[in-house]
C-alpha cells in the first residue's frame, strides 16, 4: 500500500524517535531522570518532553511539549505538533483531538491528520454529525485522504444520512483500503435496505479473489438475515473450497446448516475501526511503524474491543522497545479471541528476551492451563522450557499432543521432541521421533540434518548421514547450519583440509553460532592452525553457549585437542 497521503507527516514522526508508549503509561517515566520541576522553564520542559520521546514514553512527552508550548509562544508551533503527535501515539485521542493542528498556515499533511483525529473523536463520542463535517471538510483533505474516504460513510451512516453513508469512495493507488471502502459499501447498503445492491458489491469482491474469504463471510451473513440459510451455506462453501477463511468461516456455516440464528450487523463503529485497521497492517508490511500506529490508536477509539488492533499495537511497541506498554497491549487481548494464544505467546517470550524467565514461564503456564486443549499454547510453554535448557519438561509437555501413535503425529511436534530427548541424552528415543517424522517427510531439511548429523557426531552410518546432510544442504544452500553438518562430517570421516573449507563457508553465514565456531576451531587445530583455533574456542564463550559446551570449550582450551580425556564436541 502507497503511502502519499501521509508521507508529509514523516517530520512530525521522526523527532519522536520512536515515540510510542500506552496511554496507560510506563512504568518509570524518562523525565524522572532529569527532576525537572514544575516551573522549569520552557526549554527544561522541551528537554524533559524529548527524552520522554527517546525512551518511547509519548504520555509523558505529551505534557512535557504542551507545557513547553504554553511557556514559549515562540516555539508554540513546533512544541504543539510534537505535544499531538505524542498524545495520538499514546493512544490519548481525546487529548490529541483537543490540541489537532489546524488551520490553513499548518503543514498540509498534519492538519490532514489533526482532522481525521477530530473525526473520530466526534464519531466516538456520539456526534455522527460533526464527524461528517469533519470529514468531508477542508481539513480533511476528502476525497483525496484514504482514511477520510473510509471513514466519512460511516459518520454520514451514524448522523441518518442514508444517501452519503453508500456514496463509493475512489481511492486510486491504495489497493487495500479500496477493498475494504468496497465492502464497506455492501455493509452499508444493507443497513440502508438495498439488498440487491448489497449483493451485488459483495459478489464483485469475491469474483475478484476475495482474500481471506473477507467478502463471501460478509455476503453469507447477510443471506443469513434474509432468511437465505441455504444459499449462504453454498458461499460459505465455495469459500472454503477456494482456501479462503478460517474458523470464521467454518463456525458460520455449521452455524447456517443448522438454522441457528443468523448474527446481527455489526456495528458501525466496529465496521469503521475495522476499515482503519486494514490500513494499518498494509503500512506496517512496508515499515511505516509511526503511522500505522496512528490508525491503530484510532480504530481503538472507535472500538477498543478490537483484538487484532491491540496484537498490532502490542508488536509495535516490543519493535520500539517499549516492553512494559507492549505488553499492556497484549494483556487487552480477550481470553474468549481468536488473537488471545497469539497475545499470550508474545507476552511470554517479552518476559523471556528481558531476562525475566520465570515471568515468561508464569505468563506461559497460565495460558496453557486456561486452554488444555489448546496445540500452539503447549507449544509456546515446551519452547520457553526448552530455552530455559530444561529439556525434561519441554519433552513432557509435548507428549501429550504427540500420543502414543506415532504415525499420525505432527512431524514438527516430533522434531522439538527429538531436540529434547537428545539434549537430555536419551538418544534412541530421539532418533526413534526423527526416523518416524523421516517417514512423513522424507525430504524434509530440518529433519536430514539433524538425524544426518546426530549420527556424523556419533560416528554411526558416516556414508548413509553424509548422504543425508549433502542432500539438506543440496535444498538449503544457504543454510550455514546445515553446510556445518557437512563441515563436522568431514572432520569425522578425518578429511580435516575439506572440513575446514566447509566449516568456513558456514561460520560466514552463521558468524554468531556457538557449535560453528566450536567445530571450526577443532578442524583448525587438525591443521596445525592452533592459534586460529584459540580464537576460534574463546570466541564460543561469548556466544552463550548452553552449559554443556561451554565445560568442553573451557577443557580444550586448557588442553587442546591431543589430550586423550578430551570430550567430543556438543550435538547441536
Amino acid at each position: 500500500m502507497r503511502v502519499p497521503s501521509f508521507l508529509t507527516l514523516g517530520a512530525a514522526f521522526v523527532v519522536l524517535g520512536g515515540c510510542a508508549s500506552e496511554a496507560s503509561g510506563p512504568t518509570k517515566p524518562a523525565s524522572d531522570d532529569l527532576a525537572v520541576r514544575s516551573d522549569a522553564s520552557s526549554y527544561g520542559q522541551y528537554l524533559a518532553g524529548q527524552a520522554a520521546s527517546n525512551h518511547a514514553d509519548s504520555a509523558s512527552a505529551e505534557a512535557y511539549f504542551s507545557k513547553a508550548a504554553g511557556l514559549d509562544p515562540g516555539d508554540r508551533p513546533l512544541l504543539a505538533t510534537r505535544a499531538f503527535t505524542s498524545a495520538l501515539l499514546a493512544g490519548d485521542i481525546t487529548r490529541a483531538a483537543e490540541i489537532a493542528p489546524s488551520g490553513p498556515d499548518t503543514d498540509s499533511g498534519l492538519r490532514h491528520l489533526g482532522a481525521l483525529v477530530r473525526g473520530v473523536e466526534a464519531l466516538s463520542s456520539g456526534k455522527p454529525k460533526l464527524a461528517r463535517d469533519i470529514l468531508t471538510g477542508p481539513d480533511a483533505g476528502a476525497p483525496d485522504e484514504p482514511a477520510a474516504a473510509l471513514l466519512t460513510p460511516f459518520a454520514a451512516a451514524a448522523a441518518g444520512d442514508a444517501d452519503g453513508s453508500i456514496v463509493h469512495p475512489v481511492i486510486t493507488g491504495e489497493p487495500v483500503a479500496q477493498f475494504y471502502a468496497s465492502l464497506d459499501q455492501g455493509e452499508l447498503f444493507e443497513r440502508a435496505h438495498r439488498y440487491d445492491e448489497a449483493e451485488t458489491a459483495f459478489r464483485a469482491l469475491i469474483a475478484k479473489g476475495d482474500p481471506g474469504g473477507i467478502a463471501s463471510l460478509s455476503l453469507g451473513e447477510m443471506l443469513e438475515r434474509r432468511g437465505r440459510g441455504a444459499e449462504a451455506v453454498g458461499i460459505y462453501d465455495a469459500a472454503l473450497a477456494a482456501k479462503k477463511g478460517g474458523d470464521d468461516i467454518i463456525a458460520a456455516r455449521a452455524r447456517a446448516a443448522t438454522h441457528q440464528p443468523a448474527p446481527p450487523p455489526t456495528a458501525l463503529r466496529t465496521l469503521a475501526a475495522e476499515a482503519l485497521i486494514a490500513p494499518a497492517t498494509a503500512l506496517l508490511a512496508e515499515k511505516q511503524q509511526e503511522i500505522a500506529l496512528a490508525y491503530l490508536r484510532l480504530a481503538l477509539r472507535l472500538d477498543p474491543n478490537r483484538d487484532e488492533a491491540w496484537v498490532l499495537v502490542g508488536d509495535v511497541l516490543e519493535a520500539n522497545d517499549d516492553e512494559a506498554n507492549a505488553r499492556a497491549a497484549y494483556a487487552r487481548v480477550k481470553p474468549s479471541a481468536g488473537e488471545y494464544i497469539a497475545a499470550r505467546s508474545k507476552l511470554a517470550w517479552s518476559y523471556q528476551e528481558a531476562g525475566d524467565k520465570e515471568a515468561a514461564l508464569a505468563a506461559a503456564r497460565e495460558t496453557a492451563g486456561q486452554k488444555p486443549g489448546d496445540r500452539d499454547a503447549a507449544v509456546t510453554l515446551a519452547d520457553l522450557l526448552r530455552a530455559d535448557e530444561r529439556y525434561d519438561e519441554s519433552a513432557q509437555v509435548l507428549d501429550g499432543l504427540i500420543g502414543t501413535d506415532l504415525g499420525k503425529a505432527d512431524w514438527r511436534l516430533l522434531y522439538m521432541r527429538a531436540v529434547d530427548l537428545e539434549e537430555s541424552d536419551r538418544w534412541p528415543e530421539a532418533e526413534r521421533d526423527l526416523k518416524a517424522a523421516m517417514v512423513m517427510r522424507p525430504d524434509e531439511p530440518e529433519l536430514l540434518n539433524f538425524l544426518g548429523y546426530s549420527w556424523i557426531d556419533r560416528g554411526v552410518r558416516l556414508p548413509e548421514a553424509m548422504a543425508m546432510v549433502k542432500k539438506a544442504v543440496e535444498l538449503q544452500p544457504q543454510s550455514g547450519a546445515m553446510i556445518d553438518s557437512l563441515g563436522w562430517g568431514y572432520y569425522r570421516l578425518g578429511d580435516y583440509p575439506a572440513a575446514v573449507t566447509k566449516l568456513e563457508e558456514a561460520i560466514v553465514l552463521e558468524p554468531g553460532d556457538p557449535d560453528v565456531n566450536n567445530h571450526l576451531g577443532d578442524a583448525y587445530w587438525r591443521v596445525g592452525r592452533k592459534i586460529e583455533a584459540g580464537f576460534q574456542w574463546r570466541r564460543v564463550l561469548t556466544l552463550d553457549p548452553p552449559t554443556k559446551l561451554r565445560a568442553e570449550v573451557d577443557a580444550k582450551l586448557a588442553r587442546g585437542l591431543d589430550h586423550p580425556t578430551n570430550p567430543v564436541v556438543a550435538v547441536k
